[in-house]
């Protein structure tokens, strides 16, 4: 047992895709968003948490047969903080941290996030662990439970990224992984990734 789960936020709209939903558009056979949960799934994190909104009973669908807990975010369209609050909210008490992972990342894989889970460990377990490459911030991140009233207070379409610039026991982990700044966020950059 990990002590840390994974969120993975699949409520999104995903607008700039295009009319298509984002999370269901197909790369190497499989949906967008099923290549995120199954790396968590195969990951020390545990349980798995996937948040779902716009399009959710296709979402759900897709990832059928994996071993996740699904909350609905009635509020989606309200942005990225809401899915957020309501992941945290599901947080079973053993869990003191979370990696939050973003359903549109399909690269990221299992080993990124026990690599990440571990170094939270051997850092003394703190507020946030940020991957970064060449000094740029990326996904997925762990954050501690610690922040939970930081991230209840987040509204609109943001992040925690604000809310931890300038905070003490954020730290960041440098890594060559290009797979921490790859989202897909229009149908040509679907073309572009290569599995």
């Amino acid at each position: 047992m990990s002590g840390v789960a994974a969120i993975v936020l699949a409520a999104g709209r995903g607008t700039r895709f295009g009319q298509e939903p984002k999370l269901l558009a197909r790369l190497g056979g499989k949906p967008l968003v099923r290549h995120v949960v199954e790396a968590a799934v195969i990951s020390i994190a545990d349980p798995v948490i996937v948040v779902t909104g716009h399009r959710a009973d296709e979402i759900e669908d897709s990832l059928k047969g994996l071993p996740t807990q699904v909350i609905r975010n009635a509020s989606f369209a309200e942005g990225l903080s809401t899915s957020l609050k309501a992941g945290f909210a599901a947080l079973p008490p053993k869990s003191k941290a979370a990696v939050i992972l973003l359903g549109d990342m399909p690269l990221i894989k299992a080993g990124l996030i026990d690599t990440l889970v571990n170094r939270w460990r051997e850092m003394g377990e703190p507020a946030a662990l940020v991957p970064t490459l060449n000094g740029q911030r990326g996904n997925p991140v762990v954050l501690s439970r610690e922040l939970e009233d930081m991230i209840k207070g987040l509204s609109g379409d943001v992040g925690v990224g604000p809310g931890l610039r300038g905070r003490t026991g954020v730290l960041e982990w440098p890594t060559t992984d290009p797979t921490i700044l790859q989202d897909v966020d229009t149908s040509e950059e679907i073309h572009k990734l290569e599995l």
